[in-house]
């Protein structure tokens, strides 16, 4: 929390002036690869669920700090997958994280949003949820490798990949039954995904105006 202070203040990006009943969700918009196919059903939903106005923001189309300064005074932040979510680090105290993952994709096994939203002092609450249906998720086997394409692999591996239900572990960032289902479509199914929310979230996302109650000290170094 220091560091997102800190590189707000040397951006220059004043916090998001909100008043009190002004809660909003803002949805993370991707222009070229691991698009949400339904996005204005999803927002709607949103809307309708939480009783809160959704917006959009989108790193193609709008500079880094105004994403900041809006992200920066929402109560709950949605997006795919991928490196935009580090921008979580400058939600509010109380707000929630849900990250979506494209279909055949574990969430248990790619954990950096998770591992930020829970460190100590954030105060965040972190909410995973996966598209089971296959039906749902558009792939593109004849893209370039490094945006999911499978062309280049031979026949029988390309089937392999084509008819698996879960990416094996493996280490980042090259390979390629990983890559092809990361750069899936989705369409969110939204009873699934509302039950997830409405599962995981402890609490309605609440933002806390206190500092954290307590300080944590890293241990002496032996």
């Amino acid at each position: 929390r220091q560091f997102a202070s800190f590189l707000m203040e040397r951006l220059n990006i004043s916090k998001e002036q909100r008043s009190e009943d002004d809660d909003y969700i803002v949805v993370f918009s991707r222009a070229s690869n691991r698009l949400i196919l339904n996005e204005a059903e999803l927002l709607l939903s949103l809307a309708q669920e939480f009783k809160m106005r959704t917006v959009t923001v989108s790193l193609d189309e709008q500079p880094f700090d105004s994403i900041v300064r809006i992200i920066s005074g929402a109560s709950m932040l949605v997006s795919m997958h991928g490196a935009q979510l580090i921008t979580s680090l400058f939600l509010p105290r109380g707000a929630a994280v849900i990250e979506l993952f494209p279909y055949a994709v574990n969430p248990e096994q790619y954990t950096p949003y998770k591992t930020l939203a829970s460190l100590p002092g954030m105060d965040l609450q972190y909410v995973a949820w996966r598209n089971i249906i296959e039906e749902n998720s558009v792939a593109y086997p004849d893209r370039p490798w490094d945006q999911g394409g499978i062309a280049h692999l031979e026949k029988e591996e390309q089937e392999r990949i084509i008819t698996s239900k879960d990416v094996p572990r493996h280490l980042c960032c090259r390979n390629p039954e990983w890559l092809y289902r990361i750069y899936q479509d989705t369409i969110v199914d939204i009873p699934s995904f509302l039950e997830v929310l409405r599962e995981g979230l402890k609490v309605k996302p609440n933002l806390k105006k206190s500092k954290p109650a307590s300080t944590v000290h890293p241990g002496r170094v032996r």
